[in-house]
Parts: structure tokens; sequence; C-alpha cells
């Protein structure tokens, strides 16, 4: 068979069967008086072998080894291949992610796709500062040059800076999108530290859906996650907060600001009962040390009510002098509150 007819049949260019004969590939088994390349069938069959490991991946070395040395052995090219893939399908979804980000950003010109390029480069540097200033031009040109909502997102579940951190939470919020449902994928992260990063986000989302989601984050496992969620809350007036911020008080974490959320929470005569309830009943349990209880007294003293005052009677008789002198002095404060 002609050059020209195996090109028909299998598909391959006359070019490319001419270039696979220099590599020593597929040698012609003879030539026609005219001089004409002429293929038997075990040719033909050598080209389709060729091209069907062509489709794997392999290069055209590789084919020849495959082919002709019996030592290498597939196992080992497999893996190879397998590995080369994977990095290349990273690459490509790496590009296709940050394609899309540009489309969803809807610049209007190739000044505003340069920038963007130029954010999304720089929110993924391994520099902590250049970071940093990613977030910060992001956030002061929020307003005039679009900007990647979920890039921002995605970075700041990722950061672990604090301070780079803070600055990509105040771009999302400058963004003026509601980025909590980008966020609150990073609730259901199996990090404890991603989903606390995730909680800190939303709280300065101060619209949208961002009230429901720290709702959510009350269930968290993690105890951190629930207090900043608790806190959040609090500072939202939203009671869901109160059984949480009742347990922050007592086990003495981040307890100041847990009991300035109360007292916040208590101007609601309802609430300030339950909260004053919340506490009677941790105090009843009697697994409060005496450290526990003097914050009790402490954070009771802006909670209104009866059950409130009750509760400081019985801390100003307890059985620890610091406990007791706390409670009796923060009944002196209510009483010369109180209405003559």
């Amino acid at each position: 068979m002609l050059i020209g007819d195996v090109a028909r049949q299998s598909g391959v260019s006359a070019r490319m069967l001419r270039h696979y004969e220099s590599l020593g590939l597929v040698r012609p088994s003879g030539r026609t008086d005219s001089g004409y390349r002429e293929y038997s069938d075990e040719n033909i069959r050598r080209i389709l072998h060729i091209e069907i490991l062509r489709s794997l991946g392999l290069s055209l070395q590789e084919v020849g080894r495959a082919l002709d040395d019996p030592a290498f052995a597939p196992p080992e090219l497999v893996d190879d291949l397998i590995r080369r893939t994977r990095e290349r399908i990273a690459a490509e979804t790496e590009l296709l992610t940050r394609l899309r980000r540009i489309g969803a950003a809807e610049p209007a010109g190739w000044e505003d796709v340069l920038r963007i390029v130029a954010l999304l480069q720089a929110l993924e540097s391994n520099s902590p500062g250049a970071r940093q200033r990613a977030a910060l031009s992001a956030a002061s040109a929020a307003e005039d040059v679009p900007v990647p909502v979920d890039a921002l997102a995605e970075a700041v579940l990722g950061e672990s800076d604090p301070v780079v951190a803070g600055a990509l939470r105040w771009a999302l919020v400058r963004s003026g999108e509601d980025a909590s449902a980008l966020l609150a994928e990073g609730l259901g992260s199996p990090s404890a530290e991603v989903r606390e990063r995730a909680v800190r986000a939303i709280a300065e989302i101060p619209h949208g859906d961002s009230t429901a989601r720290l709702r959510d984050a009350l269930a968290d496992p993690d105890p951190v996650v629930r207090e900043c969620a608790a806190l959040a809350l609090g500072a939202r007036g939203a009671a869901d907060a109160v059984p949480t911020l009742l347990d922050m008080v007592v086990v003495g974490r981040s307890d100041a600001d847990a009991a300035d959320a109360l007292s916040a929470l208590a101007a609601d005569p309802v609430v300030a009962e339950r909260i004053a309830t919340g506490f009677v009943d941790r105090l009843a349990s009697g697994t409060s040390g005496a450290s526990a209880r003097r914050r009790v007294a402490q954070a009771l003293a802006d909670v209104p009510g009866a059950t409130a005052s009750r509760a400081l009677a019985d801390l100003a008789q307890d059985e620890d002098r610091a406990v007791a002198l706390t409670a009796t002095y923060i009944r002196g404060l209510r009483d010369a509150r109180r209405p003559a």
C-alpha cells in the first residue's frame, strides 16, 4: 500500500508518516520501481499502535521504547502518565478558574483584565506583604475596578496571617457583594481553622444571609468556631447566642467580650430573664469553681431583673471570699442605680 493510501485509511498524514520514518518508528517494507514507499499490513498495524500509544499521552520517544524495548515496562510509565495528567488537569483547572473569575468581574477593557490578573497573582503570592497589598488594593479599587469576589473569599478562607486576613475581610465588605454564600463553603470544611476564618469573615458582612450562616455555626463541633459565631450574633442582637455566651463566661474564654454581648442582649427583659436563669442553672450544677462564680457575678452586673438580683444575693454569701466581695460590690452598684 502506498503512502497516500495509508494516510487516507489511517488518518495519519503523509507528512507525519515520513516523520515517523525519520525517527525510525515505522520503516516502509519497500519501495516501488518508481521509488514510492510501500507499507505492509505489519507496517499499518504498527502505525495504529503508535497512534493508540500517542493517545495516552506518550511522547514519540516513549512510543518507540514501548514498541521496541522489552525492558520498558508499562506500570512505571503509566504511573508517570497519571502524575503528568493530574498536573496538567490541575494547571488547566487553575486557568479555567482564573478565566471564569475574570469573566464574572465583567471587565470593561483590557486595562481591567490586566488589573484583575495582577490582583489574582498577588493573592497567591508566598509573601504576606504582597497578599496584604493586594487586599488593600482590591478594597480601595472596589468602586472603580471589577473585583473577583470569589477569589477574595477563597483567599480569606486560606489566609493564616491575621493581618492579611483582616485586610481581605475588609476588601470583601468593600466589594458590596453578599459573599456569605461563598464563605459558607468554608463552614463545611474539615478544618476548624478554616471554619473559624469563615465565621470571622461572615461576621463582617452586614447584609444578605450572613446572620443565618452565623446561626448555623452555633452548632459547630469546635468551641472556638461556636464562640466566634456567638459573639457576632450577640453584637447583632440575636438571642440565639445566649447559651454559648453563658458558657464562655463560665469557662473563661473571651469572657469579658461574652459578658458585654450578654449585657447588650439584656436590654430586652425577656432575654434578660433567660440570661439570669441560664447563669443560675449553671451555678446550680455544682461544677463551677470559684473563679467561674466570680465571673458570673461580674456578668450579672448589667442584667436587670429579680432573678439576677437573687443570684447575686446568693453569691454574696459564697464561701469564697473573693466571690462574695465581688457579688456584694455589684449589688451595691445595682442598688445605687435603682430609681428612688
